[in-house]
């Protein structure tokens, strides 16, 4: 009790935000080659410490230059990570509330599916993505190419790129997986379609119709970028509109059923 006398409530606030920034900071460079980097920070704050208690002159002195033009280092050598910090914080990201692992790796496919469609939309590339949700797709995942690949941005682009094998087709994906590419859609027979769209378009139009997909479609006439689901298309959607629309329809819906099941197993005796 001696001990907790000391503290104020402001130094509970202290310690709890800058145990948050930490926190932060960690998940920031998890994964990352700055890991590495400050593991060898680490070690040098360590020998300064020893060269301080033992009275080591010489290695004081390294140690205090290494500190001088250390920060100017840090900041050419955490250069990325810096940069993806502040877009964080400029988005409002870096502070909002935690995001689990699956709502992570969510995020992360859907970067990267973003940047792959931005790419191609801004060369005017076809492209042909659909997201698989609960109606499974594997009739049409069979009708392409087999993959079973990690999605990345490169292999996206790589995918579409003209007068390639894949290029006309579909990929399909599901969950964190490019299950196929090459894949055949159903043409929506919808009359009201408008006479601009192509064969694309209306084949992310059948597939939304048929099941409970979302598909993004990249106009190689126009270069814009479109989205369908329950069989209607939304036109010339921009990168962060995308990115939006995507987490919205992908992200983990949490299920609850609409009787308890006591009550449940009550409606099925009656």
């Amino acid at each position: 009790m001696d001990f907790l006398d000391g503290f104020s409530i402001n130094d509970v606030v202290d310690i709890v935000i800058v145990s948050y920034v930490i926190y932060k900071f960690i998940l920031l460079i998890r994964g990352t080659r700055a890991i590495q980097l400050l593991k060898g920070i680490i070690v040098v704050v360590g020998a300064w410490v020893l060269s301080t208690l033992f009275e080591l002159k010489t290695l004081q002195w390294m140690m205090s230059q290494m500190f001088t033009f250390g920060v100017v280092g840090l900041i050419i050598i955490f250069q990325p990570e810096l940069r993806r910090a502040l877009e964080q914080l400029g988005r409002g990201k870096l502070f909002s509330r935690g995001f689990s692992e699956e709502d992570q790796a969510i995020n992360e496919r859907i970067d990267e599916v973003a940047k792959a469609v931005s790419h191609l939309a801004k060369r005017k590339i076809g492209a042909l993505i659909v997201f698989e949700k609960e109606t499974g797709l594997t009739d049409y995942i069979e009708s392409g190419t087999p993959m079973e690949s990690r999605i990345s941005s490169e292999l996206l682009i790589n995918i579409f790129i003209p007068n390639t094998p894949l290029h006309d087709g579909a990929v399909i994906i599901r969950g964190g997986q490019i299950m196929a590419a090459g894949c055949y859609l159903p043409l929506s027979e919808n009359p009201f379609i408008s006479k601009e769209l192509g064969t694309r378009h209306r084949a992310a139009i059948g597939m939304s119709e048929v099941s409970d997909a979302m598909c993004v479609v990249v106009s190689e006439e126009t270069g814009q970028m479109s989205v369908t689901l329950n069989g209607h298309i939304l036109r010339d959607v921009q990168e962060d509109a995308l990115i939006d629309k995507l987490f919205a329809e992908l992200k983990p819906k949490k299920t609850t059923d609409k009787y308890p099941f006591w009550k449940w197993r009550g409606k099925q005796d009656g």
